[in-house]
């Protein structure tokens, strides 16, 4: 995700962000005193969405912080995520303040406790539901038909009257033989055997947390085009060891992803043709001032002190993989090795969550810091290398931010 500086709007998304600057400044002064309504429809937006444009960060998601931390700053835990709770909302101010993409510096931040979750909607069973919904209906059917039988009862003649009591009494003198003859089979008929409603399947066991989740490969970059559209964009043509599929495309007959990076005027683009990267292949594909971008190339550039802004004026050096690696060789932290996730789910913020802890060291190789991503509680260190060894490196930045 492009930092909040890098990013630009077309005249759609500029209209949904006036949209929503427009509510926060509407719940910051209560004028419309529907403040409730104002976060309900919020958090039913944020449902589905990373951001309040689904992945892109914009002023919106700023101007709805600075409205809400004070107001979710004061909520319950009930009020955060109790069953009439706002979770979404909590959710995206806990991102804003703390992803580096919106460029915030936030003191004082909301403090979010994620493991304090009050309600969880419980799993409905389709079946059952429509089950419950027809019996409903057909209820409220016989009782709008008794009612209007009611009404129409005054108009009734004495012929109708006998006729149905001879019918009656016909039915009565059928039960009276059946139960004589032990012939049940009326009786049988009429009930029906209620069915069990449908369990649920259990819920597939959760992978547990890891940088393992996200799918890092070497890259070769075999061709590389300044964006047509967008004057901080290149857009990449590399291969990454994949199989055809909706997201690739051939080129000189190989395999290849289409990747968007914001490394125009930061990198030369002479130095970007031909060279092995390191690639993120299982974030979810975005369209980047129309081209869909289906990877991200990892990059480093220098850590953001407390209290500073970034500028993106770099400098920004490319991850480079041993030089003996090749196009879709697996790259992993020692230590965290495993299976990466096929398609990482922008819901759950895995590539958010582990990215912190993506940095370097004095010798310039790629380490995660665990002790950077308080779920994991753990401290440990682990290099960023090949199946054979091979080390990932940085040409000159030392503790920097790899992303």
């Amino acid at each position: 995700m492009a930092a909040l500086s890098a990013q630009s709007f077309t005249p759609a998304e500029e209209t949904e962000i006036q949209k929503w600057v427009a509510n926060s400044e509407s719940i910051r002064s209560g004028a419309d005193g529907d403040n409730a309504g104002h976060l309900d429809a919020l958090n039913a937006h944020l449902a589905t969405r990373t951001t309040v444009l689904g992945s892109k960060p914009s002023k919106a998601d700023v101007s709805l912080y600075e409205t809400l931390a004070p107001v979710v700053a004061a909520w319950s835990a009930d009020e955060r995520t109790g069953e009439q709770g706002r979770p979404n909302i909590v959710r995206h101010l806990d991102f804003v303040q703390n992803s580096p993409v919106f460029e915030l510096a936030v003191e004082g931040k909301v403090a979010v406790d994620q493991d304090d979750v009050r309600y969880v909607k419980p799993v409905v069973d389709a079946k059952a539901e429509k089950e419950r919904l027809k019996k409903e209906k057909a209820t409220a059917a016989a009782a709008t038909a008794g009612g209007a039988g009611a009404a129409g009862g005054v108009a009734a003649t004495t012929t109708d009257i006998v006729d149905r009591t001879k019918e009656k009494v016909k039915e009565l003198a059928a039960d009276a033989k059946e139960a004589v003859t032990g012939d049940n089979k009326k009786q049988q008929k009429k009930e029906k055997k209620e069915k069990a409603p449908k369990q649920p399947k259990p819920q597939p066991a959760a992978a547990p947390l890891s940088p393992c989740l996200i799918d890092l490969r070497v890259g070769h970059i075999l061709k590389a085009i300044n964006h047509p559209d967008a004057d901080s964009l290149y857009v990449s043509t590399i291969a990454m060891g994949d199989k055809p599929n909706d997201d690739t495309t051939e080129y000189e007959g190989q395999v290849c992803r289409t990747v968007c990076s914001g490394l125009n005027g930061l990198i030369p683009l002479a130095e970007m043709q031909g060279r092995k990267v390191v690639v993120v292949c299982n974030l979810k594909p975005v369209k980047m001032r129309g081209v869909k971008s289906c990877a991200m190339v990892l990059a480093a550039s220098p850590r953001i002190k407390e209290g500073e802004v970034d500028d993106h004026k770099g400098p920004v050096e490319l991850v480079a993989p041993p030089a003996d690696s090749k196009a879709g060789d697996r790259v992993f932290f020692e230590g965290w090795r495993g299976e990466p996730e096929g398609v990482l789910n922008p819901k759950k913020k895995i590539w958010e969550m582990f990215q912190p802890g993506f940095t370097t060291t004095d010798s310039l190789d790629v380490v995660f810091d665990a002790g950077a991503v308080e779920a994991l509680g753990k401290t440990d260190l682990g290099k960023l290398v090949t199946e054979t060894g091979g080390v990932c490196t940085v040409q000159t930045l030392k503790g920097a931010t790899v992303r």
